[in-house]
């Protein structure tokens, strides 16, 4: 199959950069960065986007969603990317949201993904308790007590986790760090006693927060999914937001490459254009095709999801891998090629570096996802 987009595709596309150009200018980075709202994001504008029918591209009709793919989901996201504007697709949609419909039982789908496809509530996934993404180390733990669970622990750099309406908590009900069995999931509002939201800044200004659960009491409605069978929920959603987290990322280094292109045709030293000079054609030409060995990488990952397609996880951590690597290599040559101008806070460009580097991280960074591969590949 070619890897283009079909002319529905194409036409979303259109559609989203006319609304993103409208409504996303990349100052509205320095503007939410240097305001007082730890939201960092409009509620306002992800209403409107849910509007749109873009919160719910992923899910069935019956809960509010279009029924669509990740490769449509994709489309959406690579132009957000481009803009820098952020939005809780990754927190709400593509994790915490596909969680809940993966695992979850009809009354708790029923009662939160029709919000979700509207744009009423955001969720927000808590998994993560060290430096880096190492989801299976957890050792928040909720021991059984009285009928439900107490809950007790701390979880890290929780996306968009201050302010959202429910936090899904990944906690261990038995084993110990590092195994994949004894994990669960629970569903709980961040106002429960006992829990505390702390709200976070990440490199590229985002929401995150600190969540600390100190004896919480949950009751055995609030489980989601089997008990001890998280992990088998959390694979194939990490492997989802991976491949949208993907398609944002491409936009992101996308736009940065051809903000740096164009500098290279504009700007003069010595009395000639710097694009002319050879060894910064080179190293443009080397971005260049980085970007589109990424770009590609990612479009099949997405259709793999689509086609539940066996090699789907493989193509997934092939196509993070690859576009983590060329996220660094273009954040660093575009505020090189844009000299002293490029380190300021004025250009542009270092803001697509620093969301470039977080999301780099995120779910895991290139050295994660190439022993990932080595190891689904059967090394």
């Amino acid at each position: 199959m070619a890897l283009i987009l079909s002319e529905e595709q194409e036409l979303l596309k259109n559609s989203t950069r006319e609304f993103v150009k409208a409504n996303f200018p990349v100052d509205q980075v320095r503007q939410l960065r240097d305001g007082d709202d730890e939201l960092r994001y409009s509620r306002e504008l992800w209403q409107q986007m849910a509007k749109l029918g873009w919160a719910g591209i992923i899910f069935p009709e019956e809960y509010g969603g279009l029924g669509l793919g990740y490769a449509e989901l994709g489309v959406v996201l690579e132009e957000l990317g481009r803009s820098l504007a952020a939005q809780p697709f990754l927190s709400t949609v593509l994790l915490a949201g596909n969680a809940l419909l993966l695992g979850g039982n009809e009354e708790q789908k029923q009662q939160w993904l029709p919000q979700i496809c509207s744009g009423e509530a955001t969720l927000a996934l808590a998994f993560q308790e060290t430096g880096r993404f190492s989801p299976w180390q957890a050792e928040t733990r909720a021991q059984a007590s009285d009928g439900g669970f107490c809950l007790n622990g701390e979880k890290r750099f929780v996306l968009d986790g201050y302010g959202a309406d429910q936090l899904l908590v990944l906690a261990r009900t038995s084993g110990s760090a590092g195994d994949k069995e004894g994990l669960s999931l629970f569903l709980l509002a961040p106002d429960s006693p006992g829990l505390t939201v702390t709200p976070l800044s990440l490199l590229d200004s985002r929401n995150a927060a600190l969540v600390n659960f100190d004896n919480v009491q949950l009751v055995g409605q609030q489980l989601v999914g089997e008990l001890g069978q998280a992990a088998a929920i959390l694979e194939p959603v990490f492997d989802g937001a991976s491949a949208g987290l993907n398609a944002e990322l491409t936009g992101t280094l996308s736009e940065a490459f051809e903000r740096t292109l164009e500098y290279l045709k504009t700007r003069k030293q010595f009395g000639a254009l710097i694009g002319s000079f050879q060894a910064l054609k080179h190293r443009a030409a080397d971005m260049f095709c980085e970007r589109e060995h990424a770009t590609s990488l990612t479009l099949e990952a997405l259709r793999a999801l689509d086609d539940r397609r066996d090699d789907a996880p493989l193509l997934v951590s092939a196509a993070k891998a690859r576009t983590a690597d060329v996220a660094n290599l273009i954040g660093r040559e575009s505020v090189q090629m844009f000299g002293g101008i490029g380190m300021t806070d004025e250009e542009d460009i270092g803001l697509y570096m620093k969301r470039a580097r977080v999301a780099e991280m995120t779910l895991g960074d290139a050295s994660y996802h190439r022993e990932r591969f080595a190891c689904l590949s059967g090394f």
